[in-house]
């Protein structure tokens, strides 16, 4: 079977375009011709039928996505599939940079940069403690020269004063 160029495509594709306005222009024209209660009725009815398959078709596309996300979710745990969090993060922040110019009219400053960066790899120390938490207590206790870990009063004040230079950078704005 010959394969059909290009212009052949686009003047089918037309075509059909002319007979479905067509078809709708025609429709329409009935339509109006009619009494109003059927008009009522016919409104009603294909309103109706729209917005029920419009449901069935969106609960299928969010089980579908959402099932999808989960399955890969179980993948990245089990190891199966191994996703790069870091370039996605980056894309993510070039997208939220050009919807938030586009909104505001203005890019976000470097500080809103560095805020984001320093939430991620906070983010990324943190799970990488609860995934090794003993290596890291390890690491923590060659440090500081200790076999046991004690925390004291200069460990509760700098905790306390990371949380309030945080508090008070994000009031701050």
């Amino acid at each position: 079977m010959a394969k059909p160029k290009n212009e052949d495509t686009s003047e089918e594709a037309k075509k059909i375009v002319d007979d479905a306005k067509n078809f709708i222009e025609k429709a329409i024209t009935d339509i109006g011709k009619t009494s109003a209660t059927k008009q009522l009725i016919l409104g009603t009815a294909s309103g109706w039928i729209t917005g029920f398959i419009s449901m069935k078709i969106g609960k299928l596309a969010a089980v579908g996505l959402g099932g999808g996300v989960i399955l890969l979710h179980i993948a990245s745990q089990k190891g199966y599939v191994d996703i790069n969090w870091d370039k996605i993060n980056k894309k993510v922040d070039k997208i939220t940079d050009k919807i938030e110019k586009e909104a505001t009219g203005k890019s976000p400053d470097w500080f809103e940069k560095v805020e984001r960066f320093v939430d991620r790899k906070m983010d990324k120390a943190e799970e990488l403690i609860k995934k090794r938490e003993k290596k890291a207590k390890n690491w923590y206790n060659n440090f500081v020269g200790d076999d046991q870990y004690r925390a004291t009063e200069s460990h509760v004040f700098l905790a306390s004063f990371a949380a309030g230079m945080a508090i008070g950078l994000l009031c701050g704005q």
